[in-house]
């Protein structure tokens, strides 16, 4: 078509980035971003044209199809500052806004060129979604969508990661939603608790994993009282008779939930609100183990080491037998005190496990759902306070076919990115306001 350029960027780094806007010399630039073939369907490159002319929109970019197979992507919104955000492999830019953001840049970055030339773009119009299948492309990145989780903390990618979080931290100072290091107190020794310490387990139909879970957390050697808060939702598969099979041990607290909906957040709540959960409550999933019978004392003593209202560790990748599998350990060393919630904002998660200062999460409260309510209340919590970090393996994380994130089609990855990209357009308007 006459009116757009088609450039396919030998790397996304900023000098490639300015040589296709030097380039380009027609109303639209279309930036693919796959090595493999692209087509269009029947007047395809029309529709995407007509559209960005009828909406004056900045960049626009469509469903596709992945060889044969429909590639349906979601809306852009504030909160999509994901570096991985899924565009498909067609990015249609105004021209003239594409040069007008290329003018402006002024840090040369080898991977987060593209990346910045985004986020630019998204400060100076729209990024328009058309949902509506216009092209066809081969995505040769075929693992499912469990594999794809750990991406962006696998230490091979830690030097494109830097420059993707300078970039996002230049973006946010932009739009003045950058927050500076500096936190409120909190008082650790705040009202009356009779256990130290809670490890907390929800679950739902894991009778394979929540014997080895409890046996994990009743296992721990602390210097003070603990107990473990088990929150069953509804479980019809034999969890409940395992789960019952621990109760003379007196630390153990069952919490049968009833038929209304609660999901992961929900049971969260329900185990801090509970009378006898301690100053701190940790996590522990109910198909993952401790590391070892330290982790509870660690947690704690980080807490007060640290001064802080939430605590991150560091977890290994195993299979169901605990062998590590690929990427192994997931430490989250991107973590600053200086930056690091800014930096929450790019990246899909924390780390784990996590520990919370029970009294702020009473107030606060998990989001009732069922994906992503870790994360919300993380960045719930970094607006305000500091969160600590442990660098010690803390946490065994198993992935097996039951995982909630193993092997989803992609209307429920779709559905996961829209809600924690959404997640992050409410804290980004909070840190504006």
């Amino acid at each position: 078509m006459e009116r757009v350029n088609i450039f396919r960027p030998a790397s996304f780094s900023t000098a490639e980035i300015r040589k296709i806007a030097a380039a380009a010399d027609k109303d639209y630039t279309i930036i693919y971003t796959r090595p493999t073939e692209l087509k269009f369907v029947n007047w395809g490159l029309e529709r995407m044209v007509q559209v960005a002319d009828d909406t004056a929109a900045a960049m626009v970019y469509s469903d596709h199809f992945n060889g044969e197979e429909p590639a349906p992507v979601i809306d852009y919104q504030e909160g999509s500052l994901r570096d991985d955000f899924d565009f498909g492999g067609v990015q249609m830019y105004r021209t003239s806004v594409l040069k007008e953001a290329v003018a402006g840049m002024d840090v040369d970055y080898e991977f987060a060129g593209l990346y910045d030339l985004r986020l630019r773009v998204s400060r100076l119009g729209r990024l328009l979604h058309i949902p509506e299948f216009l092209y066809y492309e081969i995505d040769s990145d075929t693992r499912d969508s469990g594999e794809k989780l750990f991406d962006y903390v696998n230490p091979r990618n830690r030097a494109v990661q830097i420059e993707m979080e300078d970039a996002c931290t230049a973006h946010l100072k932009e739009i003045e939603a950058w927050l500076e290091p500096t936190f409120k107190d909190i008082d650790l020794k705040e009202g009356y608790f009779e256990y130290e310490a809670s490890v907390v387990i929800p679950c739902k139909n894991r009778v394979r994993t929540i014997g080895d879970a409890i046996r994990s957390a009743l296992s721990q050697k602390t210097s003070f009282r603990y107990n473990v808060i088990v929150v069953d939702d509804n479980s019809t598969d034999g969890t409940v008779d395992v789960i019952k099979s621990f109760q003379e041990d007196r630390r153990l607290i069952y919490i049968a939930q009833d038929k209304s909906y609660h999901a992961i957040g929900g049971n969260w709540n329900a185990a801090l609100h509970h009378p006898k959960c301690g100053r701190f409550a940790l996590q522990l999933d109910s198909d993952d183990l401790y590391s070892d019978e330290n982790t509870v004392q660690k947690f704690v003593d980080a807490f007060y080491e640290q001064n802080c209202a939430m605590v991150v560790g560091t977890y290994r990748i195993t299979d169901f037998d605990l062998n590590t599998i690929p990427p192994g350990v997931i430490d989250h060393k991107e973590w600053t005190l200086e930056n690091g919630r800014n930096n929450a904002l790019r990246v899909n998660g924390l780390g784990a496990p996590r520990g919370f200062f029970t009294p702020l999460l009473q107030e606060l409260n998990f989001p009732t759902t069922k994906y992503g309510e870790d994360y919300a209340v993380g960045l719930r919590v970094s607006r305000e306070y500091r969160i600590g970090r442990i660098y010690d393996v803390l946490y065994n994380c198993r992935r097996w076919e039951d995982n909630s994130d193993h092997g989803l089609d992609i209307a429920k990855v779709n559905a996961n990115n829209f809600y924690k990209d959404r997640l992050r357009t409410i804290e980004l308007l909070a840190r504006k306001k």
